[in-house]
């Protein structure tokens, strides 16, 4: 077992800092850092920045020029064998002729588990790993939940007030939070590959659904915009149709409706279940695609299908000071939860203010 140094995990810190820049603009891929020692200084670094672009060891072995040869090097993630856009990094690492690297974690995926590592020992490199591999997997949770389990990682949205309304009986809801808390999902938007909503919420509020903050808009990268529309009723005047990036529509029968005359919009059947289009359906149509996080903005009832199917991952709560009675729309809208063993038990994981409100960040932790 290895026993790593103080040295060392300050190198993978720094190695896992460089990864988070490719946080909205490495997708699909999963992000990546690197970082070459020798003699106790850095000689070289580099990230994944984007997808087909050079991967994180081969941008730090060009920072490095000469100098990587007898070096460590500190990866967040196993590094590839396998011929994809780009050429093996574990090639390059022999070829570069480091002694020894250090991974955070396996890649899960089919196509390297392991055969990163196996190349490298052949090589006569030193490798060590599972150095600070809690954090690089959560760098990557999207990746590692695509791979694993075949569906993008769930992250839910929700604007609401202190009592727990998302709008008013009517459907007014603009706006509860503030502009803070608005812009902050412009964050979420950026590094997801998809934003998804219901055809309710697009009828009722026509959504952009885009990244419209500069910070954040990597490439000129947009997610696909994922409506769920049962019966095909989705206007040809949606403002979310006119804009740069793909929109999906999910359908029971594509039969409900004709085109909707526009090249970037795609129509998809789906399964049917309790007379809607199947969630887990089309979950898994979005990893087939390469969408590693997926971000829901939607109302009560697909919120409610999410946490009552356990299909939720992260639930993001913008919070403000407000109270709003009771002529309003909740959260969510179950199926009938009679009990309190039917409930869904969350643990919050982040708290924090976002301008005038309160943003909680929580993941599920009932399994029934």
């Amino acid at each position: 077992m290895s026993t790593f140094t103080e040295k060392d995990c300050a190198y993978m810190a720094r190695a896992l800092r460089l990864a988070e820049r490719g946080r909205f603009s490495a997708h699909p891929n999963p992000v990546v850092g690197c970082v070459l020692v020798r003699d106790d200084a850095i000689v070289g670094e580099g990230w994944h920045q984007q997808t087909g672009a050079a991967h994180a060891e081969v941008n730090a072995l060009q920072s490095a020029g000469g100098e990587a040869a007898g070096s460590t090097a500190y990866v967040t993630l196993e590094p590839c064998a396998h011929h994809g856009k780009t050429p093996p990094c574990a090639d390059a690492l022999v070829d570069a002729r480091v002694a020894r690297v250090v991974i955070a974690m396996v890649d899960p995926n089919p196509l390297v588990a392991g055969k990163g590592i196996a190349r490298l020992k052949d090589a006569g490199i030193i490798v060590e790993q599972g150095l600070m591999a809690d954090v690089a997997a959560s760098l990557n949770r999207g990746f590692l939940t695509r791979v694993t389990s075949g569906r993008p990682f769930v992250r839910v949205k929700v604007a609401c007030s202190i009592d727990g309304a998302i709008a008013m009986a009517n459907g007014e809801s603009q706006w509860i939070t503030g502009p803070e808390a608005r812009n902050d999902v412009q964050r979420l938007r950026a590094r997801s590959g998809a934003v998804m909503t219901g055809i309710g919420t697009v009828l009722a509020d026509d959504p952009s659904l885009n990244v419209r903050d500069k910070r954040f808009e990597a490439g000129g990268l947009h997610p696909l915009r994922v409506v769920l529309d049962s019966g095909l009723r989705m206007p040809q005047s949606a403002r979310m149709l006119s804009l740069p990036g793909q929109t999906l529509i999910c359908c029971v029968s594509k039969r409900a409706r004709g085109d909707l005359g526009s090249s970037n919009v795609e129509v998809l059947s789906f399964a049917e279940r309790d007379g809607r289009v199947d969630v887990e359906a089309v979950l898994g149509e979005l990893a087939t695609r390469g969408v590693n996080e997926l971000l829901v903005e939607a109302g009560p009832e697909l919120l409610g299908t999410l946490l009552d199917r356990q299909l939720l991952d992260e639930l993001v709560v913008y919070q403000a000071p407000q109270i709003l009675g009771s002529e309003t729309r909740g959260l969510a809208k179950t199926p009938a939860w009679t009990t309190l063993a039917d409930r869904r038990e969350l643990q919050f994981t982040d708290v924090r203010r976002i301008g005038r409100d309160l943003r909680l960040t929580a993941t599920l932790t009932t399994q029934n």
